[in-house]
């Protein structure tokens, strides 16, 4: 079943260390299996006052093993994952895909 992770980010310091976090988590969640369903700002907010200003990142890998490897690997969390410091506001979760009925 495929798994799902799901982030909202509010950046507000884009510097180099973001750019290469971009480069680099890109890298890694297709290496993971990995792909970005989502990956940006919102073309239009529909409804609520939190998502404007915020990027949504909706990555998709083919089941929840595949999502913790690159998540909880330790290239992501010990190479990658801190180049983002200090560039913002993390939101994330993990979510498996739901069953058809």
């Amino acid at each position: 079943m495929a798994a799902y992770i799901v982030a909202v980010c509010e950046i507000t310091n884009f510097n180099e260390g973001m750019k290469e976090y971009v480069r680099r988590s890109e890298e890694l969640v297709h290496k993971a299996g990995g792909e970005y369903i989502v990956r940006g700002p919102a073309e239009k907010v529909l409804e609520g006052t939190y998502l404007p200003g915020k990027y949504a990142i909706v990555s998709k890998f083919p089941n929840m093993e595949a999502l913790k490897g690159f998540a909880e690997g330790d290239e992501y969390l010990n190479q990658v994952k801190p180049l983002r410091a200090g560039t913002g506001n993390y939101e994330v979760a993990a979510y498996e895909e739901a069953e058809a009925k």
